[in-house]
This record gives structure tokens, sequence and C-alpha cells, in this order.
């Protein structure tokens, strides 16, 4: 029993360190940011890696969800003879929820792991020390302009997303299950308002500082080699999905 308690108080010093240590990070990235010289080259990089490079991913992901939802929906309310409301349902589900979260999910997989990987990398080759050497605040060189490139692309990816969830929605409603073109998007057009849209965006912003936080401080803390390296991408995915879902609980809780 003493061991038990012993260990969990261990697990909660970490996490207690462990969160501190991000805080930390968050700051010291916020700070830089303001302090010349601006490494505009380095953002507009790491805008383009985190952005332009998961188009395809976010585009495949969003308008096969779309049509997953029209399917589903309209399945759904055609017992209680609301078809109409297939349009409202898939545009709503988009813009408030699946657009953002899955959006933030697959930029996680894709750029959030090679975020964790390349830093580790730079950790355990003694890359991020040579910068100290050369009077290069690492922070600043390095996690700065991913979290700036997080919280500037991802509402950009989720308008990507949302937009083609409804264009699939509207495929599959109106050419494959018959749905009447100007119900569906008048229906749409009364029931989604510019809020809907905007709390996404606020989500969306909010998810990619979590995933290049997250991403980039586990990659800065890695060790032990390659083994360590491939547990920081590990460790980055897996907490950045989970602290995806919980804070789209809470932000939704506040918002709506």
């Amino acid at each position: 029993m003493r061991e038990f308690f012993e260990r969990l108080g261990l697990m909660a010093e970490k996490a207690v360190v462990t969160t501190g240590q991000i805080i930390i990070m968050l700051f010291q990235a916020v700070y830089y940011l303001f302090l010349p010289p601006f490494k505009f080259r380095n953002m507009f990089k790491q805008m383009e890696f985190v952005g332009v490079r998961s188009l395809f991913v976010v585009v495949l992901t969003g308008s096969f969800t779309g049509m997953v939802l029209a399917m589903q929906g309209y399945n759904a309310l055609k017992r209680f003879g609301a078809e109409s409301l297939v349009g409202p349902t898939v545009a709503l589900s988009m813009a408030r929820e699946l657009g953002p979260v899955l959006t933030g999910l697959m930029v996680t997989g894709r750029a959030g792991s090679a975020m964790a990987t390349e830093l580790g990398t730079m950790r355990v080759t003694e890359q991020i020390d040579a910068l100290y050497t050369m009077a290069i605040n690492p922070v600043k060189y390095l996690v700065t302009p991913r979290i700036v490139a997080g919280v500037l692309m991802l509402p950009v990816l989720a308008i990507i997303t949302d937009f083609v969830g409804v264009l699939g929605g509207y495929f599959v409603g109106v050419k494959l299950l018959g749905i009447n073109p100007g119900v569906y998007i008048g229906r749409t057009i009364d029931f989604v308002s510019v809020n809907d849209i905007f709390y996404g965006l606020t989500k969306s912003a909010v998810f990619g500082l979590i995933i290049t936080l997250i991403s980039s401080f586990q990659g800065y803390h890695a060790s032990g080699g390659a083994e360590g390296v491939g547990r920081a991408a590990t460790s980055a995915v897996v907490l950045s999905c989970v602290l995806i879902l919980v804070s789209d609980y809470f932000l939704t809780s506040i918002m709506f």
C-alpha cells in the first residue's frame, strides 16, 4: 500500500512539474515573440509546413466527413419527416465541432509528431546546446515560430475543412439522396450564424496552440537517444489529442 501511494505521489509531482514547465515555455515563447530580431523567415517556413502541407489530409478528411454526416443525418431525420434539416445538421456539426476537432487531430498526427521528432533529434544530437554557444535562444528560434504557425494556420485549415465538408454534404444530400437544392441551401443559411463559425475558428486557434506547444515541449526535453525521440513523438501525439478533446468540452460549455 505504501509503495502504491509513493508511486501515486511521484506521478502527481511529475504532472505538476511538467505542467509548470509547459506554462513557462509558453510565456517564454510569447515574450520572445515581441523581442527583435524577428525571424519572419522561420515563421513563414513553419506556416507552410503546418498549413500548406496539411491541405491534402484536411480536404480528404473534411469532404468524407461531410458526406457521412449527410447520409447518416438523412437516415435519421427521414423518420421524422425532417429531411430538409440535413443541410443545417451538416453545416452546424462541421462549423462547431467536427471541423476544428478533426483538423486538430489530423494536424497533430501529421505535423505535431514531426515537430516533436525534429526537436527531439536536435536535442539528443546536441544541436540545441550548440545554439546556446552561438548566443541564439532556442525557444525564440525553434518554439516561437511553431506556436505562431499553429495559432494562425489551424483556423485557416478549419475553414477549408468546413467548406469541403459542406460541399460533401451537399453532394450526397442533393445529388445522391434527392433533397431539393434550394431547400438544402436555404435551410443551411437560416440555421447557421456567423457566431457558429467564429466559435469554431476560436477553438481551432486554441487547438493550434495546444498542438505546437505540446509537440515542441516534448521534443525540446527529449532524452535517451533514438528511443527517447520516439517516446517524445508518441507522447506529443497522444497528449495533444487528449488535450484537444478535453479542451473542446470546456470551450463548448463556455461558448454555447
